[in-house]
């Protein structure tokens, strides 16, 4: 047999929770087909199914249970797959918090375990389920596959980004020059009213001229008839 592997606790996150009042079948269900996927995928089909989008499939617990699409037997255990994601995201937290690649996690153990049901009042003591839920994640290396998808989609932002870029360091210069033959027009009005009315007062000269001629004119015939 293989020697077990011991793996290093720096590496490895985890997270539980106690006394969660949810269906301990449909957790063990929702485990056991969680197992060894990373974090994303589990939260991906569990958000699935929280919106009845995706079922569960049963393999254990499924005595006279219908077949769901693409499946055999399964379920839409909804309040459970909500509670197994808020532990998924508990641990991710966790993992962040040690300074792990957060989208890079593994779950290596994930476990649904029954847990002491409390003696409520009633004939039937009914609405008594009691389940405890255990997650252990590991940092895996990303595969060449995943880390192109990555950086393709980092070089696509980066696009974006200087395309953007230049059209507005184009569309600013021709806005400016736009406002500049705004204002020349503007200053070449004003100068041609300034013109206009520069001309009016010598026009105004111009006709007082004969004026003043014939009131010359007029005073030298006085004057001549008054010589004689």
């Amino acid at each position: 047999m293989k020697p077990k592997q011991i793996l290093n606790p720096e590496h490895i996150a985890k997270a539980s929770t106690r006394n969660v009042p949810v269906s301990t079948k449909h957790c063990v269900e929702i485990s056991s087909h969680l197992r060894y996927k990373t974090t994303e995928l589990a939260k991906s089909i569990l958000e699935e199914v929280v919106e009845l989008k995706r079922a569960i499939p049963f393999k254990k617990f499924n005595k006279d249970m219908g077949h769901k699409p693409g499946m055999a037997a399964g379920r839409y255990p909804k309040k459970a797959a909500q509670e197994v994601l808020n532990l998924i995201h508990s641990v991710e937290a966790n993992a962040q918090f040690k300074g792990l690649n957060t989208s890079a996690l593994k779950i290596i153990k994930i476990l649904a375990n029954k847990a002491s049901i409390p003696a409520t009042g009633g004939r039937k003591r009914t609405g008594t389920k009691r389940t405890h839920l255990e997650i252990e994640v590991k940092e895996i290396k990303l595969r060449k596959k995943e880390r192109t998808k990555k950086s393709a989609t980092k070089d696509t932002k980066d696009t974006k980004v200087t395309k953007e870029t230049p059209q507005t360091q184009e569309i600013k210069p021709v806005e400016n020059k736009i406002e500049e033959l705004k204002e020349d027009k503007q200053e070449e009005k004003t100068e041609a009213v300034e013109e206009k009315v520069e001309e009016q007062p010598v026009k105004e000269t111009e006709t007082e001229t004969p004026v003043e001629e014939e009131v010359k004119e007029v005073k030298e015939e006085t004057k001549g008839e008054q010589k004689k």
